[in-house]
């Protein structure tokens, strides 16, 4: 009985130093790979950053980081991909590459109200027209911009503060001129 299992032991040993044979040259050319992708994700990263921080100088860093993070995230988990198929666990590869597009699919769809802000967001804070201090028109609401944020904009209405959505405002909106100003006290005056 003793011998068997011996002889089962055994045989489990030289498989698997027989098996690691075989994968080690994919194992080293994984390992390789991953040096090499790191250094170039750096060097990507380095380059994001510094576009970024030429493109929105004004922009909070929180801004910048955010998107960086993004681009960090897609690059790494590309690594992660190939490297999956370099050591010969492509089909891994292919289910993760496809689970993670679903989740993505769901993130972005429970989140597109947030996603519509966000890009909106940006316009208006990259739009000449539409600064803090300027008297607006935006749907319903009339007041002066106090700050622009990534999602929201916050407006000065009769001394009260109203926050509204990026994409609300930026569907439809319009700067306020003096004549505009005057018609509308007018207005507000006569009713």
């Amino acid at each position: 009985m003793f011998a068997l299992q011996s002889d089962i032991v055994t045989q489990a040993f030289f498989d698997f130093v027989a098996n690691l044979r075989t994968a080690l040259p994919a194992i080293i050319s994984g390992l390789v790979f991953l040096l090499l992708a790191g250094i170039l994700v750096k060097a990507v990263l380095f380059v994001v950053k510094l576009v970024l921080k030429r493109t929105l100088p004004g922009e909070s860093p929180v801004y910048r980081q955010f998107v960086a993070t993004i681009v960090a995230v897609f690059l790494w988990f590309a690594v992660g991909l190939s490297f999956l198929s370099i050591v010969g666990l492509e089909d891994i590869a292919a289910s993760l590459g496809t689970a993670a597009g679903f989740v993505a699919l769901g993130v972005s769809y429970a989140t597109s109200s947030m996603i519509a802000d966000a890009v909106a967001g940006v316009y208006l804070l990259r739009d000449p027209d539409f600064m803090p201090g300027d008297a607006v028109e935006a749907g319903d609401t009339t007041g002066v911009v106090d700050t622009i944020e990534l999602r929201k904009t916050r407006l000065l209405v009769d001394g009260d503060v109203v926050v509204r959505g990026n994409a609300e405002i930026e569907k439809k909106w319009r700067k306020l001129t003096d004549a505009d100003e005057i018609a509308q006290r007018e207005e507000s005056v006569t009713s």
